[in-house]
This record gives C-alpha cells, sequence and structure tokens, in this order.
C-alpha cells in the first residue's frame, strides 16, 4: 500500500482528532472501559499536544489513515503516544512506518520509550516486532495496567 508521511500541521488537527475518537475506540472495549485518556482528550488540549510535540501523519490518497506523537526529553529519551491507525487501514504497515520514521527523525535519542495496554496484545507485538523490549507495568486505573517498553538505538 502506497501511503505518505509527513510533520502534521494545525491545519490536520481537526482530522487527527476525529482519528484519535475512532482509532481508540477499540482500545475502550478490550478493557470495557471508555474513558481512557485518548478519548477523553479535548480537542483543545490535542491540539496543545500536537503543537509541543513531534506529529506525524500517514496520508493515503489525501485520507489520514495513521498518527503518533512524540517528544524528546533532555536526557535523550523519545517518548511516543497516541500511535493510531484508521480501523480501515490496519495490518498494512503504517503504525510501523511511522514508528520507523520518528526513530529516524530523532538521531538525538539515546532511548525510545511507549507503553501499551497490557491486554493490547496486537499492539505489543507490533512494539516487540520493532525491537521494544517491555520494561515494566504500572496501573493507569483500577481496569487497566500498561506495559511501558523501551528500544535502544543501535
Amino acid at each position: 500500500m502506497n501511503f505518505t508521511i509527513k510533520t502534521a500541521s494545525p491545519e490536520n488537527y481537526p482530522a487527527i482528532y476525529g482519528l484519535q475518537k475512532l482509532a481508540y475506540i477499540t482500545e475502550a472495549e478490550i478493557y470495557n472501559d471508555y474513558t481512557i485518556p485518548p478519548l477523553v482528550q479535548t480537542f483543545d488540549e490535542m491540539t496543545a499536544e500536537c503543537a509541543e510535540k513531534i506529529t506525524l501523519i500517514a496520508l493515503v490518497g489525501g485520507i489520514l489513515a495513521g498518527s503518533l506523537r512524540a517528544r524528546l526529553d533532555e536526557k535523550g529519551t523519545c517518548h511516543i503516544g497516541r500511535v493510531m491507525t484508521h480501523p480501515d487501514y490496519r495490518g498494512r504497515g503504517i503504525a510501523s512506518e511511522l514508528m520507523r520514521q520518528i526513530e529516524r527523525e530523532s538521531p538525538g535519542a539515546t532511548r525510545f520509550e511507549l507503553y501499551a495496554g497490557e491486554l493490547s496484545a496486537d499492539n505489543i507485538r507490533l512494539y516487540e516486532h520493532l525491537g521494544y523490549r517491555a520494561y515494566s507495568t504500572k496501573p493507569l486505573s483500577d481496569t487497566i495496567n500498561l506495559v511501558y517498553m523501551e528500544k535502544f538505538p543501535a
């Protein structure tokens, strides 16, 4: 499948917000919890987050098919989050390529970190395939534990 990855601009924020709500419904269903942070985040909160982080988008023929956000901290860790793919485009390598692109665009990173819900087997499998390894589990709520994963550049 052909898709283009680029840095998001403010004109993309409404589409990213819509994608976030759509993409994270499947996560909410896994946990039967529709109050997970991506679903309750307001448009203004998301806009502020996108503006302060590197926000990548994947486009398939002009359609927003995926996105992620990342930031490099002062210790050299690139924190990756809100990795999402439109349900109609899952399983086509979009999330993998978004991840590879953020790694390429972060040459100063000494470590990459992300997290996934403990029951989100597909996401965890994807991250492991990309070389990430679990190092910690922490509760997000009474019903959800997050698996923190890391990867060190070669």
